[in-house]
């Protein structure tokens, strides 16, 4: 689990403010990849989307959509794990 170096204190920077969530880590380490264009958010809601859109049938008119959206946001999550690994890999 990469939360781990930044939750136990094995790196840490003022920047993190306390948090090892990959929300702050991110942006100090890879400051290039940002979750802020996207419209999702957090994995939560990419969750409850999933559940809505193929479990309960909500968002019929807007499927593809809801999936791309799903897509772009566990792309940049995942590049994100990837790109932090680097990092900590590089130390």
């Amino acid at each position: 689990d990469l939360r781990t170096p930044f939750h136990k204190d094995w790196y840490a920077t003022k920047e993190f403010r306390g948090s090892s969530s990959i929300k702050n880590v991110l942006p100090i380490l890879v400051p290039e990849l940002s979750y802020k264009d996207l419209e999702i958010q957090d994995g939560l809601t990419t969750s409850r989307i999933w559940v809505e859109t193929v479990l309960d049938g909500k968002h019929d008119e807007q499927r593809e959509t809801k999936f791309e959206e799903m897509r772009k946001y566990n792309t940049i999550d995942t590049l994100a794990m990837v790109e932090i690994w680097k990092v900590l890999n590089s130390l």
